[in-house]
């Protein structure tokens, strides 16, 4: 995938298939959108095209909302249009001014001149421009007057419930990370870099790798305990994640640290990715460490069940 940040080196595209938008999570609804834009690429000899913005416009209009929560950093969000095979990906820095460009200038400038776009494949209700004033109908406007075809894809549903991000982040904070799943199609990814910690798990007999974020709007799942995979050196391994404030050792500040089953590596200072499948608790406060530690070995216990039960495979 070739990968433009801004407008100013654009390759001479050949017959431009072009979608736009944010693409958080690149959940089922983007992916219909996806495998449209490949169908018809595919049919004509063209090109993909996904134009999508940075930082995300949310940031940048409503700068104070310290609130934001997204499902994806950039760097994910590229790792994932990689791995479903887009040709090209354009990366327009999004600013105030650029968010003041009407929808005929966005066209005309850059869809068209810019971008050369033969055909343009946009989601259900999709806005765009100057204060969201361009919608589907101005496309069909423009299309005929500047050489582009439109196709909007209808709003999809799963078991009668359209999907979007916001379901998504729900989902995901009310540690529904199974529901999360089906909508995204693939496991909830977290990443981030292992860091030590106070090491009280390797005291209890059961280690942890302390995980910190460096993405400060990724949104993290609900305080409590989930079954997950962790992916360490490009292997994978099931783990136990606890994310919370430990109340147990009277911490106030939330962590998110893994105990990965059958292994025993140094790993601080490496990446490592946690892939959660099922929420088996809530986070609680026990009256001692010993009592802590005997729920863990539940928790455990019961994680390698619902493993072997449901015949999961790494």
């Amino acid at each position: 995938m070739k990968i433009f940040q801004g407008l100013e080196e654009l390759e001479q595209f050949v017959f431009p298939v072009v979608t736009i938008g944010t693409f958080d999570g690149l959940h089922f609804g983007h992916k219909k959108i996806l495998n449209r834009l490949k169908e018809i690429a595919k049919k004509y000899g063209g090109e993909t095209v996904v134009i999508t913005f940075y930082p995300h416009p949310r940031m940048v209009l409503f700068p104070d909302d310290n609130d934001i929560k997204l499902l994806s950093s950039q760097e994910e969000k590229i790792m994932l249009l990689e791995k479903f095979g887009i040709d090209n990906l354009i990366i327009i820095p999004f600013s105030k001014e650029f968010s003041r460009l009407t929808s005929l200038d966005f066209v005309r400038n850059i869809l068209v001149n810019k971008i050369g776009t033969k055909k343009l494949v946009i989601g259900y209700d999709h806005h765009f421009g100057k204060n969201r004033e361009g919608s589907f109908e101005h496309l069909l406007e423009f299309g005929p007057v500047y050489g582009f075809d439109v196709e909007e894809i209808p709003e999809q549903d799963i078991d009668e419930v359209a999907v979007s991000s916001s379901k998504i982040r729900n989902s995901l904070l009310e540690g529904n990370v199974e529901l999360a799943n089906t909508f995204l199609e693939r496991k909830y990814s977290i990443i981030g870099t292992v860091v030590k910690g106070d090491q009280v798990g390797r005291t209890l007999g059961y280690p942890t790798a302390n995980i910190n974020i460096a993405f400060p709007h990724k949104l993290i799942p609900a305080f409590g305990v989930y079954l997950v995979e962790v992916i360490v050196a490009e292997k994978k391994y099931f783990g136990a994640l606890n994310i919370g404030v430990r109340p147990t050792l009277n911490n106030k500040k939330p962590q998110i640290e893994v105990y990965i089953f059958e292994f025993d590596q140094e790993i601080y200072g490496k990446e490592v990715e946690v892939l959660c499948i099922k929420k088996i608790r809530n986070e609680q406060k026990f009256s001692s460490l010993e009592e802590l530690k005997n729920q863990i070995q539940l928790d455990v216990l019961i994680m390698k069940n619902i493993i072997n039960e449901n015949n999961f495979s790494l």
